[in-house]
């Protein structure tokens, strides 16, 4: 059974993830796009720029992983950002890219 974990320190975990390729987290560049929490329950939706971007599953997973750890049931739900996040999206990748 898994402890209670405050939705606090839930959502710290979640909003301070960073991208892999970008210097930001995935809230500041708009990919959390809704967490919901109940018990030991989280549902999470990640907006992606879009539909099939190459670090999907990395993302999914660097999502997923730290709060399993913490014995939460996760479920990841994904959506394609509209156009004005993209664009957000798109801007604050080129000003903080960090891939090759």
């Amino acid at each position: 059974m898994a402890k209670m974990v405050s939705e606090d320190k839930i959502r710290k975990i979640i909003t301070n993830i960073k991208h892999a390729a970008i210097d930001r987290t995935l809230a500041d560049l708009g990919i959390i796009k809704d967490i919901t929490i109940k018990g030991d329950k989280v549902s999470v939706t990640l907006a992606f720029p879009f539909a099939n971007i190459p670090i999907k599953e990395y993302i999914i997973m660097s999502v997923k992983a730290p709060l399993e750890k913490l014995g939460i049931k996760v479920k990841i739900e994904t959506t394609v950002m509209n156009k004005k996040e993209t664009q957000k999206f798109l801007e604050i990748e080129a000003m903080y890219w960090k891939g090759s």
